[in-house]
């Protein structure tokens, strides 16, 4: 070792890695690069897919990419400034590395260490690359990339084939290396047999699984195999003082971004995840909104900006589905009037048109046993309709659908709507409360100006929910008018007096007082047209003197000219 450090820091065994990976100097799955001020981003996106798919190759779990040490013939560190400062530089970094790999994958980790060589302090950074994941070379900007001695080379179609053909096998089934019962979360586990009961709801299991041991229990729903604790369990009951048994260990960030695009807030969360959606969701800003769902509504809906059981599913849909071998996190982003989540791991059904289909079957999970396990404990779906039910959701309320993105080969996205963005999207979606899903899909994404089929077009075309001329088309105002007759009918009809004296009440609670102009502003339009101008006043006159004679409302001041009513 040639150079010193605090034997007694908490990374100090990093320093050990540190000598060890420059005694054993450049190979397929370490790269050093002095790095002094700034260095290259694309260039280090290439050595990430290099050092990952090389890391595969050499079954190994990850690889090194270093910063801050001397590229002469002598290794030594030398210092890097490379994003020094704030530690949101390095985490920003990770972020960017991650919108140009395969699955958005990054590094699972990014150590800033500090060796003294010759008397001065050097900073160095050693960033920790994961393994190419089975099945999947990791390319950077749709390139592959491997190494050749000290050079970055194209990824030869051999090794490609090599990694492709890899066995998909269950991660979530696999043991955990020097995991134990104790690694485990007690207060978990117990949350786990709570929801298990629950959701099983028999008296004869419950007497069961009371009588037996946390070992017992786990071993009974796989989740332990022969006293070794698996993945799966470790991600949903894992005691966060232990996550370091993982390569990677999962993670989840909730981040609130401001209008003007800023980041407001963040908090991070650990295993166990059994419990973290709850964590999450009360960090969560969720407005009320109202809107005008129908050209005939008289007052607005009230509701709030996003449905609690939908953000929960996606949520365990995410944790459920990810790819924890590419070391990504689970990220939920919060804007002012929209929420993006997304996890590492492609789609597998691909597209989902198929998933909104009666009857679909998904081809397989990623991670069966823990895609089972939150079954078993009521945290996802039973029947594979999970994301059906989000769109039921939003459709129920006239609000746009979920958007789904797959632009990146290893990550998924998807964005929920606190809000409404076309009138007459929503006015449709009122007249035809029963549409089904598939034509809710078309007609959103006409709203949204994205691209849909001429054969779609003409369907909606038929159905008189879409004007214009192929391919600029857009949601129809005409089917959400009711007829002329309709119309008349309904101006002309009176509401019971209870309709005008709660619109009353409802003024006063919220503006404390109102004269009797304002009153008069207030019901004129919603009084029956067929009425005078004096049957009007008269109409007004008397509700405000029933309201009086019931205790309900009182004028501040004796001066009939000047007075305002308001609230007894």
């Amino acid at each position: 070792m040639n150079f010193e450090y605090d034997r007694s820091a908490p990374n100090a065994q990093y320093y050990e890695v540190l000598a060890d990976l420059i005694e054993r100097w450049e190979y397929e799955i370490v790269e050093f690069k002095e790095a002094k001020g700034n260095y290259n981003t694309d260039r280090a996106g290439q050595y990430f897919s290099a050092i990952s798919n090389e890391a595969n190759l050499k079954h190994q779990q990850y690889g090194w990419f270093v910063l801050g040490v001397s590229e002469s013939q002598e290794k030594y560190p030398v210092g890097t400034n490379f994003k020094r400062g704030e530690p949101s530089l390095l985490e920003k970094f990770k972020y960017e590395i991650s919108q140009g790999t395969t699955d958005g994958a990054t590094y699972l980790d990014i150590i800033e260490i500090a060796p003294v060589y010759q008397g001065r302090v050097c900073r160095v950074l050693m960033f920790k690359i994961p393994s190419a994941a089975t099945g999947m070379p990791t390319a950077w900007k749709n390139r592959y990339y491997a190494r050749s001695g000290e050079s970055i080379v194209p990824l030869l179609q051999i090794k490609i084939d090599i990694i492709r053909s890899q066995e998909r096998m269950d991660w979530s089934r696999q043991i955990l290396e020097g995991a134990r019962l104790e690694h485990l979360d007690p207060d978990a586990v117990k949350l786990a047999k709570a929801k298990y009961l629950e959701k099983m709801n028999r008296p004869h299991i419950a007497e069961e699984v009371l009588q037996m041991t946390d070992e017992q229990f786990l071993t009974k729903l796989k989740l332990m195999i022969d006293g070794k604790v698996t993945n799966a369990a470790m991600v949903l009951l894992g005691n966060p003082d232990f996550d370091y048994l993982f390569s990677t260990p999962p993670t989840m960030m909730w981040r609130l971004y401001g209008a003007d695009g800023a980041n407001r807030d963040y908090a991070i969360f650990t295993i166990p995840f059994i419990s973290v959606v709850d964590k999450i969701m009360m960090k969560i800003r969720n407005l009320t909104y109202r809107y005008m769902p129908n050209q005939m509504t008289l007052f607005p809906l009230e509701t709030k900006q996003y449905d609690l059981w939908m953000l929960r599913e996606l949520l365990n849909n995410c944790i459920a589905h990810s790819n924890y071998q590419l070391g990504g996190r689970i990220y939920l982003n919060e804007f002012d009037e929209q929420i993006t989540i997304t996890n590492p791991g492609e789609f597998l059904p691909e597209k989902v048109e198929k998933v909104l289909r009666p009857g679909y079957n998904p081809p397989f999970y990623r991670n069966q046993l823990l895609a089972a396990s939150m079954v078993n404990f009521n945290m996802i779906d039973t029947q594979s309709s999970g994301i059906q039910k989000v769109y039921r959701i939003q459709r129920d309320k006239y609000f746009p659908m979920p958007d789904y993105d797959f632009s990146s080969e290893m990550q998924v996205g998807v964005t929920v709507y606190g809000k409404s963005l076309n009138e007459a999207y929503m006015h449709i979606l009122f007249d035809h409360p029963e549409m089904p899903l598939e034509t809710v899909f078309l007609l959103d994404r006409v709203q949204k100006g994205r691209e849909i089929s001429k054969e779609a077009a003409d369907y909606l075309r038929k159905q008189k929910m879409i004007e214009g001329r192929y391919p600029k088309i857009y949601p129809s105002a005409e089917t959400s008018k009711v007829t002329n007759e309709e119309t008349k009918y309904i101006r002309n009809k009176a509401f019971d007096d209870q309709y005008y004296k709660d619109l009353i009440l409802q003024y006063l609670r919220t503006y404390q007082k109102a004269n009797k102009a304002k009153i008069r502003e207030l019901l004129w339009d919603k009084l029956p047209e067929i009425l005078s101008d004096a049957q009007k006043n008269r109409k007004i006159n008397y509700l405000l003197t029933s309201m009086r004679e019931a205790g309900l409302i009182v004028t501040d001041s004796p001066n009939q000219q000047k007075c305002s009513w308001v609230l007894k």
